[in-house]
């Protein structure tokens, strides 16, 4: 990569943190003002008061779903329909996981989120934020550390840790399982994510390899390389090249006719 394309990526990622930032002070959960809002289970959910008095806005979580015609490790939907799934690792900075997302509402574009326990410890508002802007969330065990060379219990604790944090902020241990360290879960960890409540693990058939630092024209090119029908997309947050080539990749996407959806849409 120039040095030239390397400052590109970095002023265009400075921009979208800002972007981020900006929204972020739009709202108390950093939510853009336009991001959809879900629907809440029951009319209590949603009347129930805050501390202030005021009608606190309802977090009502999606649970896992089985799907009965799909293996239990899911790479990629239907290749018979248009539509992508973008699934990103989350960790790092919440104002480029903020800018991300807002980048993405701004297309009207939906996105998967496999949280790491530690950092929903650190950030416990940003599940609020990935839920109100429309998205999946799901988790990507408590500490980001390699899940299929563990033990039983070792792994056990990782995916259960995640998803105890799910459930304490959001009322469901959030959509989809993914393991960290690894494109796939091993034989054990599958049946350990069955056992924690999560019907299907969630892989992928695109790897952006932006957790590299490739770049930005780099990120773009390995996912629309890649990309089709059904396909799901490997990416992460905390990245600058990530936010960077997000733009350009969600309008050639549209360019494309793809239509980016949450993994639960897809697979659905």
């Amino acid at each position: 990569m120039t040095t030239s394309d390397r400052r590109s990526a970095l002023r265009a990622g400075a921009g979208l943190v800002a972007g981020g930032a900006i929204a972020a002070a739009c709202s108390p959960s950093g939510a853009s003002p336009c991001a959809a809002r879900r629907t809440p289970a029951s009319p209590s959910a949603a009347s129930a008061p805050s501390a202030s008095g005021a009608a606190a806005r309802p977090l009502v979580a999606p649970s896992p779903r089985a799907f009965p015609r799909q293996p239990v490790q899911i790479a990629h939907g239907p290749r018979d329909r248009p539509r992508v799934a973008l699934t990103f690792h989350g960790q790092g900075d919440p104002a480029v996981a903020r800018a991300l997302l807002g980048e993405a509402e701004r297309h009207g574009a939906r996105v998967t989120v496999l949280a790491v326990g530690t950092w929903l410890d650190e950030h416990p508002d940003i599940a609020r934020r990935i839920l109100d802007g429309g998205h999946d969330l799901g988790n990507h065990t408590q500490r980001h550390l390699d899940v299929n060379a563990m033990s039983e219990a070792e792994a056990t604790a990782e995916i259960a840790g995640c998803a105890e944090r799910l459930r304490r902020l959001t009322g469901s241990i959030g959509t989809w399982f993914r393991p960290s360290r690894a494109a796939r879960a091993s034989p054990l960890v599958e049946r350990l994510a069955q056992r924690a409540g999560y019907p299907h693990v969630l892989s992928y058939d695109v790897d952006s390899l932006d957790f590299t630092s490739p770049g930005a024209p780099a990120v773009t090119r390995n996912v629309l390389g890649g990309v089709r029908n059904g396909s799901v997309v490997s990416l992460h947050f905390g990245h600058a090249d990530t936010v960077a080539a997000l733009p350009v990749l969600l309008d050639e996407l549209a360019r494309r006719r793809l239509r980016a959806v949450t993994a639960t849409e897809l697979i659905g």
